[in-house]
């Protein structure tokens, strides 16, 4: 019992507070301000209790299993939900059924989670199930709003096209080896033609996840009806969660495919990047454009994951701490001006600066870090990654991942240079900046600038790979 309890403590936590949410809305209920406070309480001290008593193990027969980096793991996005709750606190004080979304995605999060300490192919699906049915129902939170109902659709749509093909490849990979147990796998696959079908159709299952080109059709329509809370649920935790499992899965599991596999990712990397970059160049809505900045994103990943290594998981666990940090704030002042203005042109961000300075200063410092200009933690969580990559890749690679952070560098300047330097005789007028956004923001801000100036985190994360 005592195992049970310190082994599964993240996901216990999760459960007590999506419980205690319930019991709270089928009672007398409470007002959105104090509802919310109590939410980011809980979620603060949820975030707190990631640091202690980290064991590791397994349970269930090895359906479950835990380690230090998979706590660490958990724990980001922990942070990244409390984040959430601070971020956009003047949207979810609108919102009639804020008990509900809260709920919807913790149990998405409790999904994650599982997903991550999955033991074998049976217990994956069924986490990957109750980390992305939660979020189609979260997509379409603006009842009043067609285009959210939109964005529902295509999001439960991509889901369900993405689950047929995992389980059909988890199907043949059980015929091909007898066995669906993580830690039995790498002893059979031999990469007959069998198992390599069956890792095509895993691999377009996560590609689908994580907005790999092609399968990131649905990306930008689906985060730009989403609420902006959802939208940055998906881009950050969602990315962040399979991502991290993306790892374990090529890393242990098909690590005998491992020349298979290398090649597949270099190619879809560059892609990835380019297109991501390309679309960015072009898009009018800030919500789009932080779709498509999210899926060049997601070549960096790649280009991390391929290394094959300690070195990439450490790159990658890294980057994505970072990530938390600058995308959240860059879509908690796109939801901050949505909320108060309903605006969500680029253009409507020329001359913000004259009205808004602290939203521009934040906005400024999360798009630097997203572009990876030093010295923010951007330019830290690319180097590392490249650095990782180019342990077993061509130069050319290594060329072609440079010349696209310049292409990105191009675009994120532009909406700088709308806010700072465009003129507007009628700018966004003065909003009233809610005190739980401008702590989330702060806090965004100094993870933007610490993370990638104090040298230790990095090095304990690589300890922890």
């Amino acid at each position: 019992m005592n195992d049970f309890l310190l082994l599964m403590k993240p996901e216990l936590v999760i459960s007590i507070i999506i419980f205690l949410l319930l019991f709270i809305k089928i009672g007398k209920g409470m007002s959105n301000a104090g509802m919310l406070l109590l939410i980011q309480v809980l979620l603060l001290i949820n975030f707190g209790l990631g640091f202690f008593k980290m064991e590791e193990g397994s349970l269930f027969g090895g359906l479950y299993k835990t380690d230090m980096l998979i706590a660490y793991q958990k724990n980001l996005l922990n942070l990244g939900v409390f984040l959430i709750s601070l971020l956009f606190a003047d949207w979810f004080k609108k919102s009639d059924h804020l008990a509900e979304f809260f709920m919807l995605m913790l149990s998405s999060l409790l999904g994650m989670f599982f997903l991550i300490s999955s033991g074998n192919l049976l217990m994956f699906y069924l986490s990957l199930e109750l980390a992305s049915i939660p979020v189609a129902a979260m997509a379409n939170f603006d009842l009043h709003k067609k285009i959210a109902s939109e964005a529902a659709m295509k999001m439960i749509l991509s889901s369900a096209f993405s689950s047929g093909i995992l389980l059909f490849g988890i199907s043949l990979l059980y015929g091909a080896t007898g066995t669906i147990s993580f830690d039995l796998l790498p002893s059979v696959v031999t990469g007959s033609s069998l198992q390599i079908m069956a890792f095509i159709f895993l691999f377009a299952a996560f590609a689908f996840k994580l907005s790999i080109v092609p399968f990131h059709l649905w990306t930008a329509d689906v985060y730009q009806g989403a609420p902006t809370a959802t939208s940055a649920f998906l881009s950050v935790i969602s990315k962040g969660a399979f991502a991290f499992v993306f790892i374990t899965v090529l890393y242990k599991i098909f690590q005998p495919l491992h020349t298979v596999w290398f090649n597949l990712i270099m190619l879809l990397s560059v892609v990835t990047m380019l297109v991501g970059n390309l679309f960015a160049l072009r898009q009018q809505s800030i919500k789009r454009f932080l779709a498509f900045s999210s899926i060049a994103q997601v070549g960096f990943i790649l280009v991390g994951i391929s290394s094959n290594s300690s070195a990439g998981t450490a790159a990658v666990v890294y980057f994505v701490l970072i990530y938390i940090f600058s995308n959240l704030a860059a879509f908690a002042v796109a939801g901050t001006i949505e909320s108060q203005t309903g605006k969500e042109s680029v253009n409507d961000y020329k001359g913000l600066y004259q009205t808004n300075p602290f939203l521009c200063w934040m906005m400024a410092l999360a798009l630097f870090s997203l572009a990876g200009v030093p010295p923010t933690a951007g330019f830290f969580g690319k180097l590392f990654l490249i650095t990782a990559g180019a342990q077993n890749a061509n130069y050319l690679f290594v060329i072609v991942v440079a010349l696209n952070l310049v292409i990105s560098l191009y675009y994120y300047l532009r909406i700088i240079r709308a806010m700072f330097m465009d003129k507007n005789e009628q700018p966004i007028q003065k909003l009233m900046v809610p005190a739980s956004v401008k702590l989330g923001l702060i806090i965004c801000a100094g993870g933007i600038v610490l993370t990638g100036l104090v040298s230790w985190i990095y090095d304990y994360i690589q300890l922890l790979s």
